[in-house]
């Protein structure tokens, strides 16, 4: 049943690029005219003309005008533009799917590491396209505050076929959602495609967590889905820092926690600054939290993507604090938060010696470990474990160091 008559999708912005602008119209004869207009017509127009025609056959829409303004958009692009559009016009639980690349078959841990994730707006298809180059952890396709309200319908089809098209080469693959019901909504979009991890914007209560538990689970078992996708709530309001610790510990699914300053901040009524100062207290807390419940505290994005200086310290005080990482609105960003996350030389060789006398006393049959004149109890020795661990997946030692 046709809900409209005309539908428009895509954006062709003065920069746009890798994407395309289309308007379809159902008609009542005529069967399909497609007006192509691509730049890069000579060498995939065929093939192109080719995915729409496909796309419409799935759909079986058998008469219809389609204009198209291509500027240079891969075929996952193409795809989600013409079924945004066709949804706009009829009711249909069809989808038209792509085949999920083998590099993004694979499932992450709830415990690897989380330094640097990368935000990149879920409706713009050219920043997702290589952002897997920077090697961030994590590469955050967001659907919450950078997709304009009226283009949220849209970014859901993108974020899908990105999920199954896009290589980010071995980054987490993750989404943020939207608040509410709007992000309850999010989740028929991106639980069937291997999303690893969701981001959960303004958390303030353990309930929103088990409403997510209760759609996925749901979701899970109608697409008969077995791997592990994992939640990270952003803490982003006074409220939500008292209630860290409920919601850190509302699902076994919970594998990290962020909290987010520029709204915390405005909940407060302060400004934020590079020093942070004003949210100290904040910051600490739900660090505690994290640590508390045994999952990872993650820090604000730092929203100077000018100053490496200013971040580089920002990173240090955010590690002092026992924060596990951070967010990046920019890829220049991720070298200094990995670099200044990372552990350095002398919390490497301490670890070492740590390891060293941990292995040297059971191999006495010692029930008792020290090191000089210090006693090592079992929580040093995973926090050693953990820096070493952190170690060898940088490269800076050998996985092979204890046998050299």
């Amino acid at each position: 049943m046709a809900k409209n008559i005309i539908a428009k999708s895509g954006s062709l912005e003065p920069k746009t690029r890798s994407d395309c602008e289309l308007q379809l119209e159902l008609t009542q004869t005529a069967g399909i005219e497609i007006d192509l207009k691509s730049k890069v017509d000579v060498m995939f127009g065929k093939a192109n003309r080719e995915l729409i025609k496909d796309v419409f056959k799935t759909f079986e829409i058998k008469n219809a005008k389609l204009t198209i303004i291509d500027k240079g958009a891969l075929p996952f692009v193409i795809a989600a533009r013409m079924e945004a559009a066709i949804k706009d016009l009829i009711d249909t639980e069809k989808e038209y799917l792509l085949d999920i690349i083998d590099a993004n078959k694979n499932t992450s841990e709830k415990e690897q590491f989380r330094f640097s994730r990368l935000y990149l707006p879920g409706n713009s298809p050219s920043m997702m396209l290589n952002a897997g180059v920077h090697n961030p952890n994590g590469i955050i396709l967001d659907l919450e505050d950078a997709v304009a309200p009226t283009k949220k319908h849209e970014a859901r089809f993108m974020v899908r076929n990105a999920l199954r098209s896009v290589n980010f080469y071995g980054a987490e693959r993750m989404v943020r959602i939207n608040q509410g019901k709007m992000g309850i909504n999010d989740l028929k979009y991106i639980v069937p495609h291997n999303v690893n991890l969701i981001l959960i914007p303004k958390c303030e209560s353990a309930e929103e967590i088990k409403n997510i538990d209760i759609e996925i689970d749901r979701i899970k078992k109608e697409r008969n889905i077995d791997y592990p996708i994992w939640y990270m709530p952003i803490i982003e309001s006074a409220l939500g820092i008292e209630r860290a610790f409920e919601i850190a510990t509302a699902s076994p699914n919970v594998s990290s926690m962020a909290i987010g300053l520029e709204d915390f901040t405005a909940d407060l009524g302060v400004r934020r600054t590079n020093e942070a100062t004003e949210s100290i207290y904040a910051r600490t807390r739900m660090v505690n939290a994290c640590k508390s419940a045994g999952i990872q505290p993650i820090d604000s994005v730092f929203s100077d993507v000018s100053d490496m200086e200013a971040l580089a310290v920002n990173v240090k005080t955010s590690k002092s604090l026992g924060f596990e990482g951070m967010g990046c609105i920019h890829p220049r960003q991720i070298p200094v938060i990995m670099q200044n996350f990372a552990p350095e030389q002398a919390e490497i060789e301490k670890a070492q010696e740590i390891i060293l006398a941990f292995e040297n006393a059971k191999a006495k049959g010692l029930g008792v470990v020290s090191l000089g004149t210090k006693m090592i109890d079992a929580p040093v020795v995973k926090r050693a474990e953990t820096t070493i661990n952190l170690a060898v997946k940088l490269g800076f030692i050998s996985k092979d160091w204890i046998t050299l």
